[in-house]
């Protein structure tokens, strides 16, 4: 009984990351594609900080629909991922879309904290938000975190089985799957985004409402009222995307929990259910 019960729920976490998967896959890339090609076109989103923040998001957010999301939904159909057939791939696989991840988060948090300055009455902070310094930014942030990833090019390796001899793409390292489970997973994808949106998105839409008492030219404040109303959107899609995914993510954590396989195959159910709630974030592009 409980061994048919584990398999009708891995059945049914697999068909939520099929159908789910293709779901968000298509969204994601329409959208990410539409909300570039509007924030390239237009003048006035050109020669915004916050904007060029969201362009390189929505751009990440493609790239990463296309590695991670898309690899999920293949790997579930077929039950082979693909990374046992070469080594490069093994690597690669993990690599690129944890970089896009942290660059699309990093460029999340920094137009938050762009709209904060651009809506607050102190002159010093509102020069903060030229596209100058939002480009050395991008590729400050961008470096930090494509040198951060090569770990992942070098301690993913293949690794055979003695019993069954199949192949698998693993860490090789246990400090590093330590650092990438509680550092990477947990406070880079998750909390830290929540927390740095959270804080300066509420900063942000209370400067909205004063901004009506600024000395500021009308173009502008509607600019930054619009900009802002998208950042927030983006604030409250992410709030209810990534804290699930958090919550899940801790209770995967405990080897406690896993210990029984039914409860096992029901974290395993909720995991796949919140990642699909994931990539919802990567998907959600907003243009007002």
């Amino acid at each position: 009984m409980s061994a048919t019960f584990i398999s009708s729920l891995n059945f049914a976490g697999r068909q939520i990351v099929i159908y789910g998967g293709i779901f968000v896959f298509i969204v994601g890339i329409l959208g990410g594609l539409f909300n570039t090609i509007v924030f390239l076109s237009l003048r006035t989103f050109r020669q915004s900080s916050c904007a060029f923040y969201l362009t390189i998001m929505s751009i990440m957010n493609i790239v990463q629909l296309l590695t991670t999301t898309l690899s999920r939904i293949i790997s579930n159909v077929y039950n082979n991922d693909g990374t046992d057939a070469s080594l490069f791939y093994c690597k690669f696989r993990f690599y690129l879309p944890v970089v896009c991840i942290i660059i699309s988060l990093t460029c999340f948090c920094l137009a938050t904290f762009d709209q904060y300055c651009a809506t607050s009455s102190r002159l010093y902070l509102q020069q903060l938000c030229n596209i100058k310094l939002a480009r050395r930014l991008v590729m400050i942030f961008s470096l930090i975190w494509i040198l951060h990833g090569v770990p992942f090019l070098i301690l993913f390796e293949h690794v055979s089985s003695p019993i069954t001899g199949k192949i698998t793409c693993t860490l090789t390292n246990v400090i590093y799957m330590q650092y990438r489970a509680y550092v990477i997973f947990l406070l880079f994808f998750s909390l830290l985004p929540l927390l740095v949106g959270t804080i300066f998105g509420s900063m942000a839409y209370y400067n909205t409402q004063q901004l009506a008492h600024y000395t500021l030219p009308l173009i502008r404040r509607e600019l930054d009222k619009q900009l802002t109303t998208m950042v927030l959107v983006q604030v409250a899609v992410s709030f209810f995307v990534l804290l699930p995914y958090c919550i899940v993510y801790i209770l995967t954590l405990n080897t406690s929990l896993n210990s029984d396989p039914i409860v096992k195959a029901e974290i395993q159910l909720s995991s796949n259910i919140t990642v699909i709630i994931y990539y919802l974030y990567f998907a959600v592009n907003i243009d007002l």
